[in-house]
């Protein structure tokens, strides 16, 4: 598991009720394992932005923003986060119609009494770190 850098983001985790949590913590891990397999990414910055834990491509600006959270007031969701002018989750729906629940434009939806299907996931996150670097290419990221 990553070492948390930032004590503010730590905090935002230590908040969570335990399940909310854990789910989080995978998905946190995996958005840095994920960029850590993509050449062109480079390291992650971990931040708040909006009172969510967020993921920017500050160095090599390749991708657009991830923040995870609860949804809401509901303790037993929590999503996946990207901004809602982008092509994304439209990208993500073409790609997983049934893999997975997205909520309008902005966010991927989960569940914390279900395993989310980590290869489409993974996929996902991978679109969303090299955003900007495909929308120069007018291609997408597999």
């Amino acid at each position: 598991m990553k070492r948390f850098e930032n004590p503010d983001v730590a905090g935002v985790f230590d908040a969570y009720p335990a399940d909310l949590k854990s789910r989080l913590l995978r998905l946190r891990q995996l958005i840095f394992e994920t960029a850590a397999e993509m050449d062109r990414v480079g390291p992650l910055e971990e931040t708040l932005k909006w009172g969510q834990p967020s993921y920017l491509t500050a160095t090599s600006k390749s991708g657009t923003t991830i923040r995870i959270d609860q949804i809401g007031s509901e303790t037993g969701q929590y999503g996946l986060f990207v901004h809602c002018q982008t092509t994304l989750i439209p990208t993500f729906r073409d790609f997983y119609p049934e893999e997975l629940s997205y909520d309008g434009k902005r966010a991927i939806l989960f569940d914390v009494n279900e395993d989310p299907p980590v290869e489409p996931l993974r996929h996902c996150i991978a679109l969303a770190l090299t955003y900007h670097l495909d929308k120069k290419r007018g291609g997408s990221a597999a």
